[in-house]
C-alpha cells in the first residue's frame, strides 16, 4: 500500500484498489435522485468454442460457497441473489442485493460471488450487479437459513 500524508487531517492517506473505488462511488448517494448508483463486479473469460455450458445446479452450488461474514450464512440461502441468467455461450448475469446499502462487505461479496461462479467448469464471463429494488427482507431467507437463525 502506498501511504501519503493527507494535508487536511495529518493522518496517513492509503491508496485504494479499483473494487474499493467502485464501491465508494456506488455508496455516494446524492440527495436527488434518492437511488443508489450501480455497482458491478466482473470475472471470467469467454468459453472456448465447443465447450459445454455449466449446469445451473453447479452455478448455484458455487454461489453457496460465499457467506456473509457477519452471520455466516451463504448469499444464496440469505436470499441476496435475485436473478441468475445463463446465456447460451456460458456467460452468467447475476443480480444480487445486500442486507443494507451500508453493508460493510458491500464491495467484497459481489466480487467474491463473481470469482466463485467464474471458476465453475463451463462458465464464461460473469457479471454480478448489485440492485436495491426490491429491498431485502427476512422473508427472502431460505428454510435452511431460517433454521440456522432459529427463526421458525
Amino acid at each position: 500500500m502506498d501511504e501519503k500524508q493527507d494535508k487536511n487531517t495529518d493522518l496517513p492517506k492509503t491508496e485504494i484498489d479499483e473494487n474499493e473505488a467502485r464501491l465508494l462511488q456506488a455508496m455516494s448517494i446524492d440527495d436527488e435522485p434518492k437511488t443508489a448508483p450501480e455497482y458491478i463486479a466482473q470475472a471470467g473469460s469467454p468459453l472456448k468454442s465447443g465447450e459445454e455450458p455449466a449446469k445451473m445446479y453447479d452455478i448455484v452450488e458455487a454461489a453457496k460457497t460465499i457467506c456473509d461474514p457477519e452471520i455466516m450464512i451463504n448469499v444464496y440461502d440469505l436470499g441476496l441473489i435475485y436473478k441468475i441468467n445463463q446465456q447460451e455461450n456460458g456467460d452468467i448475469y447475476i443480480e444480487m442485493t445486500l442486507t443494507a446499502p451500508t453493508c460493510p462487505v458491500a464491495g467484497v461479496l459481489p466480487q467474491q460471488l463473481a470469482d466463485a461462479v467464474s471458476q465453475v467448469k463451463g462458465v464464461g464471463k460473469v457479471e454480478v450487479k448489485v440492485v436495491w429494488e426490491p429491498a431485502w427482507s427476512l422473508e427472502r431467507l431460505s428454510e435452511e437459513a431460517k433454521m440456522m437463525l432459529e427463526m421458525f
